[in-house]
């Protein structure tokens, strides 16, 4: 069984399809999706759609990209979703210095108000991290957390070293499919294997064996395992049971 850590199956992109989605990914061998929301204005639909499907778990939390049109209020709700609703993670939140016009001092503010959420919540965090992985690692020792993934990893050796420190397990998904990409896919083949799962960050970072443009699908995960499996010389099987126990050791409460 193989474990999709990010999948944003609430997305518009998705429209009304996500019980096929769901059901796509579990005839692949994907058991577990976790949905990680990005702003106060998605909590309940991310609530509705675990609700709904089986396998499904949420995470609450403000994401980097959507700081600009957050309200300090919204830090309020999320305190009550996390204190009235099944959550695995505060996530999805981070930091993004690579967008455009971004505003590093709200970003930081948020990011730091969501990590004392989740110590007061003893939960793990779905982490944003682009071009940003020193700062939120800053910020990660000043408010020590209960580790948690950081998602999508792009970082360097030395950064995944001290994240791993920190209790993270690093996500790694469609970008590794790419043969152009051997920075990564040397990370993925080098890495500590206890120190890494997998997702899809569905309808995101299309993987290389689909058409350009297509969206991203739950279901692909095996596919995209494929890959981490090829790298690292494992059966298919290895790389599912190994990834999907890492997933349940940064995610304690994932079912």
């Amino acid at each position: 069984m193989f474990i999709d850590t990010h999948c944003h199956l609430d997305a518009a992109e998705f429209g009304g399809t996500q019980t096929a989605l769901v059901d796509e990914a579990r005839t692949a061998g994907v058991g577990r999706i976790v949905i990680p929301s990005v702003e106060r204005a998605n909590f309940a639909r991310v609530q509705q759609l675990c609700a709904q499907h089986a396998g499904c778990a949420a995470a609450y939390g403000i994401h980097p990209m959507y700081v600009a049109q957050a309200q300090v209020e919204d830090l309020d709700v999320l305190r009550e979703y996390l204190q009235q609703q099944p959550a695995v993670a505060v996530g999805e939140i981070g930091l993004d210095f690579f967008i455009e016009n971004f505003d590093q001092e709200k970003q930081e503010f948020y990011f730091a108000a969501q990590l004392k959420l989740a110590r007061e919540f003893d939960l793990p965090v779905l982490l944003h991290v682009r071009r940003a992985q020193d700062t939120v690692l800053k910020h990660l020792r000043r408010t020590p957390v209960r580790g948690g993934i950081a998602h999508a990893f792009n970082g360097s050796p030395q950064q995944a070293a001290e994240f791993i420190k920190l209790g993270f397990k690093l996500g790694f998904g469609g970008a590794m499919t790419y043969p152009r990409a051997t920075r990564l896919r040397e990370l993925a083949a080098t890495l500590p294997l206890d120190s890494i799962v997998l997702e899809t960050d569905a309808p995101d970072i299309p993987p290389a064996f689909l058409p350009r443009g297509a969206a991203n699908h739950p279901g692909y995960l095996p596919r995209i395992a494929a890959t981490l499996a090829e790298l690292r010389q494992l059966p298919l099987a290895e790389i599912a049971r190994i990834t999907s126990q890492n997933a349940h050791s940064a995610l304690a409460l994932l079912e």
